[in-house]
Formats: C-alpha cells, sequence, structure tokens
C-alpha cells in the first residue's frame, strides 16, 4: 500500500467514523461505500441486499472460484468518549467497534483490484448491515441477490483490544460464541403500596431469579460444555410510591461455545423460569433478541489465512480456544469455506464498544494486506489490467 493509500484511506475512515449509524439504519454509510467501490473500477455494485448491504464485483474474465471479503457498515447506540478530532458528530451513536476501520480495509482491497485483477474468478466486497443485533449476515444469505455473487470462500476479520497491536489471532473449529438475549417477563397484579397483600408481587421471584439464572452458566473453559449466563437488566414495578409493583422484567443473555449446548442452557433457563412463576403465582413470557449461532471457521480457509500471514510477514497464533464475543459471520460459512481472524488493536487499547475506543489506523495496511494476500492463495497472482 502506498503513503498516499494510505492517508487517503485514513481520511476515509475519520470521515466514517464522524457519521455512525445504527443497526438497520445505515442508509447514507451503504450509499457512501457504493460509491467508493464505483470509483475504485467495481465491475458490478449491488446495493439494498439484505437491508442496507452492498457488494462490490471485481471480475477476472476467467472462469474460477469466488472469494468475498467481508466488513460491517452499522455502528452503536453509545455516546463516544473519545476525544478524538474526527469523533462522532451525531448525539448517543459512535464507531465504538472498529467497524469503520474494517470497511476501509476492504475499500484497500478495492484499492488495489481497480488496477490489478485477480488471475481467475472473481472477488466479491461484501459490506454487511447490521452485525450488532446478529440479523444482517441471515438477511444478507437470504436475498436473492447474493446468490448472484455466492462465493465459494468468504474471509472477514475483527480488531481484537488486549492483542498486540498488529499481530493475529485464528482460531481453528469455533471462533466465536453463540450468544442470545432472554426476556422475561413476570406478571401479577398490581396493589396499593397500603395493601401489598391484595397484589402479586414479582418481587420475590426477581429476587430469587437474578442468582439461580447466573448460576446455570458461570463460564469455565471455553469447550463444548462452556455456557455463561450474564444477567444484564432487570425492571421492577413503576417509579412511585403508591403502588406493589405487578410486574417485572429480567434480561439475561446466554452465551455458549457450541449450538447443542446453547439449545440445552434455553431449556434449562425456561424451565427455571417456569417452576419460580409457578411457586409464586405468576404469569411469564419469554423472548429473544440479539441470536447469534457459533462461528466456525473452515479447516482449509484457516489454512489460507495462515498462509497469507506468513506471506505478509504478519504474527499469527492459531489457537483452538474461541473468542466469548459473538459474531454473526458465522451465517456465511453455512454456503462457503469461511473463516475469520483477529487483528490486534494493542494491548493496553480500550475495549470495544467501551465509550473511549477507536480503531488504530495503522491496522489499515496490515489488514488490507492478509486479505489480498487471501485473494491470491485462492485465485492465483493478481495481474496488472
Amino acid at each position: 500500500m502506498t503513503p498516499d493509500t494510505r492517508a487517503q484511506l485514513t481520511r476515509l475512515r475519520h470521515e466514517l467514523h464522524q457519521s455512525p449509524e445504527l443497526s438497520g439504519q445505515e442508509e447514507l454509510t451503504a450509499a457512501r461505500i457504493a460509491d467508493e467501490l464505483r470509483a475504485r473500477g467495481a465491475d458490478q455494485v449491488l446495493t439494498g441486499i439484505g437491508g442496507h448491504g452492498v457488494a462490490g464485483v471485481f471480475e477476472s474474465g476467467q472462469a474460477g472460484p469466488t472469494i468475498a471479503i467481508r466488513c460491517e457498515l452499522d455502528g452503536l447506540p453509545i455516546q463516544e468518549l473519545s476525544g478524538a478530532a474526527y469523533a462522532s458528530r451525531i448525539s448517543g451513536k459512535g464507531h465504538l467497534c472498529g467497524h469503520d476501520g474494517h470497511m476501509v480495509m476492504v475499500l484497500g482491497v478495492a484499492d488495489h483490484l481497480n488496477q490489478n485483477r485477480p488471475h481467475l474468478g472473481r472477488v466479491v466486497l461484501i459490506f454487511q448491515p447490521a452485525e450488532e443485533t446478529g440479523q444482517g449476515a441471515i438477511a444478507y444469505r437470504a436475498d436473492p441477490k447474493f446468490m448472484e455473487i455466492a462465493p465459494d470462500y468468504v474471509f472477514s476479520l475483527h480488531n481484537l483490544p488486549g492483542l498486540a497491536l498488529g499481530d493475529v489471532l485464528l482460531c481453528e473449529g469455533p471462533a466465536n460464541c453463540a450468544s442470545r438475549g432472554m426476556k422475561v417477563a413476570l406478571k401479577g397484579k398490581t396493589s396499593h403500596a397500603a395493601a401489598p397483600q391484595d397484589g402479586v408481587s414479582p418481587a420475590r421471584a426477581l429476587a430469587a431469579l437474578m442468582p439461580q439464572m447466573a448460576g446455570l452458566g458461570s463460564g469455565g473453559s471455553l469447550d463444548a460444555d462452556f455456557a455463561l449466563t450474564t444477567v444484564t437488566h432487570v425492571n421492577l414495578g413503576e417509579p412511585t410510591f403508591g403502588v406493589a409493583p405487578g410486574r417485572a422484567e429480567l434480561w439475561v443473555t446466554l452465551r455458549t461455545v457450541a449450538d447443542a449446548r446453547m439449545q440445552s442452557l434455553i431449556e434449562e433457563a425456561e424451565v427455571l423460569v417456569a417452576q419460580v412463576a409457578l411457586d409464586q403465582g405468576l404469569g411469564y413470557e419469554i423472548t429473544y433478541e440479539d441470536v447469534f449461532e457459533a462461528c466456525v471457521n473452515a479447516p482449509d480457509a484457516v489454512d489460507i489465512l495462515s498462509r497469507s500471514c506468513s506471506e505478509t510477514g504478519v504474527s499469527c497464533e492459531v489457537t483452538a480456544y474461541p473468542q466469548k464475543f459473538s459474531e454473526d459471520f458465522g451465517q456465511f460459512g453455512k454456503d462457503a469455506q469461511a473463516a475469520m481472524f483477529w487483528l490486534g488493536s494493542g494491548g493496553d487499547h480500550p475495549q470495544l464498544h467501551n465509550p473511549d475506543y477507536d480503531f488504530p489506523d495503522a491496522l489499515i495496511p496490515i489488514g488490507t494486506g492478509i486479505f489480498l494476500a487471501a485473494v491470491q492463495q485462492v485465485l492465483g497472482p493478481i495481474n496488472p489490467r
């Protein structure tokens, strides 16, 4: 990557950083990305995939495999406190997971492909909406337009605070945990605060469920039996002194390495809720949001990424242990050989989703270089046009 290209991508990253859009609302970001792909000579630009998804296609003109590089469009509903000169201009919203950086690394691939096409096959650059809710990849794959670009291989990355800047961590097999948000509504009956005995309060049930739900999964070794339950939100009654509560809500995140373990954890949690509600004479309702299946890296795709790191001089550790974070990228592995790698943001870097997080611009040429090396592993030398 030339210094001029790197500077251009850094400026673009800062511009994207200033205008984050939430999951499912990425209209302006998607339009900007589509324009950037056209300016970089994409042979085809598809828009509106699974919502605001975009794809840029770069053809070789020769028959061969299709390799896709995927990144994300969405930001987060968090107020940014980074203090950066290019901080978010939108109150309560921020690119605090690094998706702005991921986008420009993939556009760096487009910069190279603009003048240098693959030896055979084609490269598809996927810009996916709504990763943060777990719905984006599902909708993207379900869109009929996806069938026009159906890849044989799909690669992606995520930056990782806590890992040395520019180093790579690559998981064999399970790469990201399955997770889902479980929302429990407990339904009783209100009464005057002077006569609580004439109502049905969910207070005791809520007090019992909080520790018992947490006890269903305490974490531990990241193996097939791993389970972690995290209470994230509770609500009891209304903010008033005159009414004994008649309703409560409990929100819990369920997390496992394996999808099969997730199903058994769901069953355990639902049985617990039903029993506690019965004991306290309450009705209840359970709903689920932010559902992520486990993300599993394919062996051939892992080998390609490992060799790509070696070719670009990047330190790469291959591990059998997945990250606890969830990712909807695993959906693409249902159709193709897929793998995601973790690119270090620095040992002391603020954590993902922290209000003071910011993507390190030094990673831009590293991520782009690894992706281009993976393209050459699959499609052969990238030839000047």
